[in-house]
Formats: structure tokens, sequence, C-alpha cells
């Protein structure tokens, strides 16, 4: 009986991962044996992936921790890449009495389109021809490090450098702040991959980072393509010297070819076993308690609620609240707390607490536009099945990755990727393109582009699959000029809240990206990647004639496919009060004593590449400040 229903369990699983396969055609019934086989298979990699680390000491009903208002020390508004982090090493200090909030259950899923993602749409996109973008976020514990493509690149140290001089604190600046970046940081060497200096390297973090995702040959000629055309091959995009150059991208995915997100490193079963701290799930926050006294004005505690309809409960915080629950959620919870621009505050007839102008504004993302070619290889499509010979594919090799930890289920996707600068004269020279466009690096040694391949094409954010094997590099803009707001559209925390970045309202934004196109049609036709691709192929999916069309035409490309890069940022930025900051060089909330954010809304600036890496080091920053200031009270 005991088999029986722990099969029954995986084929469920594999029915509710499946059921999210819109286009698949393949649903399981009675009478679809492909379906039933494919569901099984699926329930075990579900299990051995995503389930496997199912911690047991959550709480799962929030009303336990809400009754009596019970007092902490530190209360964490979120369980995402920076939450986790914060709570684990707080709670290290047996002393401190700690309680983290996460939005659902400890349930996770590789897909966007599902109850485990929260399905946002920006407001209409006037650069991006009126319409709205699909912008999900991660639900589960681990938050976007549990949903995206573990692309471990950390950005540019001049990022960070500008950071320090923005908020006037060197601690932020790389020269010190890169050792978080080594604290979090557990580097497995790979024998493929010989010359990383392993004395730059965190060996003792808890995120493994490594060369272990397994890559096509097609992303493998796509790095030999790009030396072809100028783009100097990088062993490590992630030192001092800088990410430009190419190579096979790092991932957070460890020796055993597993994913690791900041749930899975840091919420181990010693940290969860801790009794001065709590993991609380499925409770929405839906407002931070403050009191006044005097001319000062103290974070106190969080209200929060199982459900929309359902009763509110409350907590108390003795030192701090920190808010970490994203670029999306950080604001919208600071707003509903009456804490932002008083003019958004009266439009909802919120009580003002604070009036804080910056609160929303700087809104920032990373734009990407795709290009798809057709493959003359087999390619792993069947991931996502259209026929009864994809299902069976799919089940060899979800079959072989559960036993072997190999094959198509071990790629990131995001395989290979170059960074480079839209006015390298080797690459854009100027009799090709005569215009100055302005410099948005953030310094000599970081780039402002991103070129990218992934084993096939993709739209609609995986939601389409193409007919034929494919092939696909995309362009991301790393330091757009365009930037937008977050605004309330109710004062109903289930309510999503307004996400406009305004994609390529500066022109400028428009033709770097154009530049990126133009340099992934040569890539595309250097050797040895041009043997791989179809050139010939004038199917309307593809874009094998897309380098005949003018630069003027190619900006309507740009407008038509940009997507979000799922890095938005910004949004409680870390700046001087005077310069519309919302926090200060220790993160805490202008105005608000006991009240800090730490997650992907601080950052001064986007960073010149992926986001979690800095949310990580961030995390790892801010719990040593506060460590810090309790061996001085």
């Amino acid at each position: 009986m005991a088999i029986l229903k722990s099969l029954s369990s995986t084929v469920l699983l594999g029915v509710v991962t499946l059921a999210a396969f819109r286009r698949a055609r393949l649903k399981p019934s009675p009478n679809n044996r492909f379906s039933w086989i494919t569901a099984l298979a699926l329930g075990l990699l579900v299990k051995k992936l995503l389930l496997g680390g199912r911690k047991s000491k959550l709480i799962r009903d929030a009303s336990k921790v809400g009754i009596d208002e019970e007092e902490y020390d530190y209360v964490i508004v979120g369980g995402g890449t920076a939450g986790c982090v914060l709570a684990a090493r707080l709670s290290e200090d047996p002393s401190v009495k700690a309680l983290i909030f996460t939005r659902i259950p400890a349930a996770f899923s590789l897909l966007f389109h599902s109850e485990h993602v929260w399905q946002f749409y920006t407001e209409p996109q006037a650069g991006a021809n009126g319409r709205k973008k699909f912008w999900p976020r991660g639900k589960m514990l681990g938050g976007c490090s549990s949903i995206n493509a573990q692309m471990a690149q950390f950005g540019a140290p001049g990022d960070f450098d500008r950071w320090g001089e923005i908020i006037g604190d060197n601690a932020w600046k790389w020269e010190n702040f890169q050792n978080y970046f080594k604290k979090f940081e557990r580097y497995v060497p790979h024998p493929d991959y010989p010359d990383v200096d392993l004395s730059l390297k965190g060996k003792a973090g808890p995120m493994r980072i490594g060369y272990f995702s397994d890559v096509s040959q097609t992303s493998k000629d796509f790095i030999k393509a790009c030396n072809g055309v100028g783009i100097p091959y990088s062993p490590d995009f992630n030192t001092s010297k800088g990410p430009l150059g190419v190579n096979k991208i790092m991932t957070y995915i460890d020796e055993t070819r597993t994913r690791v997100s900041s749930e899975s490193a840091y919420f181990t079963k010693e940290v969860l076993s801790r009794s001065n701290l709590k993991v609380v799930v499925n409770a929405t926050v839906t407002k931070i308690l403050t009191k006044k006294d005097g001319d000062e004005i103290k974070a106190v505690g969080v209200e929060f609620a199982k459900n929309k309809d359902g009763p509110r409960y409350r907590v108390k915080s003795k030192r701090d609240v920190i808010l970490s629950a994203g670029a999306v959620h950080s604001p919208q919870i600071l707003l509903l707390s009456g804490i932002g621009p008083a003019a958004e505050l009266n439009k909802h007839n919120i009580p003002i607490v604070h009036d804080l102008p910056g609160v929303g504004d700087n809104l920032v993302d990373h734009p990407v536009v795709d290009v798809y070619f057709r493959n003359k290889n087999r390619t792993a499509k069947f991931v996502k099945p259209q026929n009864p010979l994809d299902a069976i594919k799919l089940v060899g090799s979800l079959l072989r990755y559960y036993f072997a930890q190999r094959g198509a289920m071990a790629t990131n996707f995001g395989e290979s990727a170059a960074f480079l600068r839209s006015d390298d004269p080797k690459l854009f020279s100027e009799s090709e393109f005569p215009s100055k466009l302005n410099d948005t690096t953030s310094g000599p040694d970081s780039p402002d582009l991103e070129i990218f391949s992934t084993p096939f094409a993709y739209k609609e954010h995986g939601d389409f699959s193409f007919p034929m094997d494919t092939f696909a590099i995309h362009t991301v803009l790393l330091r757009p000029k365009s930037k937008g707001t977050l605004r309330l559209k109710s004062t109903d925390p289930w309510d999503s809240p307004s996400m406009d970045p305004n994609y390529l309202s500066e022109r400028e934004d428009v033709q770097k990206l154009v530049r990126g196109l133009r340099l992934i049609f040569k890539i595309a036709r250097q050797e040895p990647l041009a043997s791989h691709l179809v050139h010939t192929d004038t199917n309307s999916l593809l874009d094998h004639l897309l380098h005949l069309k003018s630069d003027e035409e190619l900006e309507d490309v740009v407008r038509e496919r940009v997507e979000t890069l799922y890095h938005p940022t910004s949004t409680c930025r870390m700046a001087p009060l005077s310069k519309g900051g919302v926090v200060d060089s220790h993160l805490r909330v202008y105005g608000v004593k006991g009240l800090r954010v730490c997650d992907a809304s601080v950052y001064s600036e986007i960073v010149s590449g992926h986001t979690a890496a800095a949310a990580l080091a961030t995390a790892e920053h801010l719990a040593d400040i506060i460590k810090k200031e309790n061996v001085s009270v």
C-alpha cells in the first residue's frame, strides 16, 4: 500500500506539472498512456528536484504566530532571495528571536504559468507598441532564486563602486563589498574549466556555484563564433577584471546537477531547527505597524492575514522590521503602510505616516530581445511536448536526469553569454555605426550589452513552442536610461500594484538594442556556429532574413519583441534623501526608525548583469551591519 500511495502521489505531482504545459496537447486521460508515462516521469523529477528539500519545520498556520501579538527582535517580510539569507544569518545569534514571513507554502515550480508564480503584468508600454508585459515573480521560498535561469554572474565591479559613490559609503564599493560575494559563494571546480583562479573564489559559502550545467554543442560553438567576431574569452565573469568577454555561464547548479536557491542553501535542517527562528508560510503582510512619539516614527511590527477575507493578526518587533519582499512588493507594502509620496497616499485615502517621495520611483529592468534560428541539430524542444514522440523523449530525458544527472534536464537554458560594450570599436566600427551614443556604463571595464544563447527558441515566456528544431540568441540592455514607477492600484494588499518600467522611452535604449541585434547576425554567420544553422530557411517564425532590414525597421522589431529579463530593481533606492533615496547606507528607511529594506529594490543603480547575486551579497552585508550594531549596544 505504501508503494502504491507513493506512486499515486508521484503521478499526481506529474499531472499537476503537466497541466501547466498548455500547448502540449497531452492532457492525461485514461486512454492516453503517453500522458500518464510523462506525468509519472515528471512527478519523479519534481520530487527529486523540488520537493526533496521540503522542510518540515515551517509554520503553515499563520494564526499561530499572531496570538497575543508575540514579540520578536527581527521580523523579516519576504522569504525570497535576500530574506532567506537574513533569517539564517541573524538567527546565528541564539539570543536573537527572528520571524520570517513568506506569502505561500513551500511549494516549488519551474513553470512561470503556475500558481507558484505571481502572474503580474505591467501597465501598457508606450515604447513597446502599447502592450502590457508579463512580469512573473517567484512566490515560493527562495523567491525568484527558485525560478530563475540560475545564471551566476554578479554584475561589474564598477556597478558597486557607483553604489558607494552614490550613497557615500565605501563599504559598498567593490574593494570591500566583493567580500560578501565570496561569503555566500562556494565555488566548486570543474575539470573542463581549469583557467578559473581559485584564489579569487569563495570556498565556504552556502551557495554552490560552478560550471556543472549541461551545454549544447551549438552553445559551445556560439562561444567560438563570438571569439571569431572579436569578443575575447573570459575564464570567469566574476572577478575584479570585470565581466567583458564570452564563456559558458557559471550557474547556481551544484555538482549533482541540482538547482541551488537561497532557500535550499540557507534554510538547512540545522537552521530551521533553531528555536529562535520561526518561518511562516501562508501569510500575507498587509502593512507595517508604526507608532509616533513626538517627532519620531518607529516601526513596531507587522499586520498580516492568511487570506483576503480572513482575520488580521499582528506581531511585534523590538529592533527591526526588514522588508525583503522584492522590487515589486517592498514598495507596495511601504505605500500601504502610509510611507511614500504624499500625493500617492492621498489619492488612495491612506493616512500619511511619513511623506517619503522616492518610494516606488526609479523602477528599472533589463529589457531583452530574442532572435530565432533553425537548428540542423536535434534539440531538446521535447521539453515542451507536442506529440507522443516528444513525450517519449521527455520521459527518457527525465529518467536519465533522475538516475544519472545528465542530459537536457541538466541545462539552465541560458547556456553561454557574452558581455560587451555598445561603443567597442572592434565590434561596432564608426563607419558602420556613426552615431555617438551616451555612455551609461558604470566604468570603462563595465558592459552595457549582454548576448546569450539558449539551446532552443521560445516565445511568450516559454508558453509558445516552435514546431522545428531551433536555436536562439538574445540581446539584453544592461544599463537602460529608461526608468519607470511602481504605484498602487488600490488599498487591497491582494491587488497587484501598477508596474510601469517605461520600457524604451529613451530612444538610445532602442539604438543600443539594435546594435545588439546587428552583432547577433554577425555571430550567427560566423563559423563554427554558422554550420549549425539553416540560414536558407525563410519560415516566417524564424529570423534568417532579419539582417536584411534597415536600422529603422530593426527599431520596430525591438519595440515589438522587447520583454523582461525578470530583473526589476531600485524602487526603494539606496541614495541620499535629497536625491530621491528611500534607504541609507545601512538600508534604514529614512524617517522611520526600526524599518529597513533589503532586496533588489535598494539597488542604487541596476547591475550590469544578473541581479540575484547582488541581492545575496546585500543581505550578507546587512546581516553583518546589524550584528555589529548589536555588539555596540
